[in-house]
């Protein structure tokens, strides 16, 4: 009897190897998808990151996980995960079923379904299956169910718990060391600026010293002190009175009784 799931429903499991199977149909614009189990210790985490099986680490080091890889089917694409759970590690309490995308959201994948499968019964019918629907559809990973243990035996539990930031996030968030060495490298391949060029300085010119300028274009004194007006130095001479109007200073020799000089300047008489 087949069991359709609803999710958070659960359903015990008879067998002891399981096929956990991912179907979707192909189309335009349609993904790709890609199926990966992540085996959990007693505390929801992996042990090391050999619990992580997937596209480039297909077989868990116990032989017991292992990826079965895609096939083309009638009803659209496959990729199973097929797990012996009679060998699976007592330290190993659940293994996460999970579906993941290459950077493209789940809204574009169209009927997305896990079925679950007797691995020992060839041809048939599947054990149960759940129809996957994203709550958002920005989902680039999904836990589309757990196998997880109960008492002496297995259960599968439906989940489609998305995550957005990949497989990636998804196996962060459950203790995997993600090998950043991609990151790195996308962040090398990003263009940066060109370095800044200095440009050379002009060269240096030679100073050329000025003479300071004479006033008024009069030729230039020696640094004794200038007279006024920019006349030349007058000669040591004894000193006289200044007489008024620039006019030269009078005869200073003794002038006979009764003399007396002419009138300065023009004389000008009245009309």
């Amino acid at each position: 009897m087949t069991h359709a799931m609803l999710k958070g429903s659960n359903v015990p499991l008879e067998a002891t190897t399981v096929r956990a199977v991912l179907r979707w149909t192909p189309g335009q614009g349609v993904p790709d998808v890609d199926a990966s189990a992540l085996l959990l210790g007693p505390d929801g985490r992996v042990r090391s990151d050999e619990d992580f099986v997937f596209y480039n680490q297909p077989r868990h080091p116990s032989g017991k996980v292992w990826r079965l890889g895609k096939k083309r089917g009638a009803e659209g694409l496959t990729d199973t995960i097929q797990t012996d759970l009679a060998g699976v590690e007592p330290g190993v309490g659940q293994i996460l079923l999970v579906a993941s995308a290459d950077g493209v959201t789940f809204d574009r994948v169209r009927d997305l379904r896990i079925m679950l499968y007797d691995a020992t019964a060839a041809d048939g019918d599947p054990l149960a299956y759940f129809d996957i629907k994203p709550e958002t559809g920005q989902e680039t990973a999904l836990i589309c169910g757990e196998l997880y243990r109960r008492g002496e035996g297995w259960k599968f539990r439906a989940l489609g718990e998305g995550y957005s930031d990949g497989l990636r996030g998804l196996a962060t968030d459950f203790g995997i060391s993600v090998d950043e060495s991609e990151a790195a490298a996308a962040a090398a391949a990003q263009p940066t600026a060109p370095p800044e060029v200095s440009q050379p300085l002009p060269p240096e010119q030679p100073t050329t010293t000025v003479p300071p300028q004479p006033a008024y274009g009069y030729p230039q004194q020696p640094p004794a002190t200038q007279p006024a007006y920019g006349y030349p130095q007058p000669t040591s001479q004894p000193a006289m009175a200044n007489t008024g109007y620039g006019y030269p200073p009078p005869v200073t020799t003794a002038q006979p009784q009764g003399f007396q000089l002419p009138p300065q300047g023009p004389q000008f008489i009245g009309r």
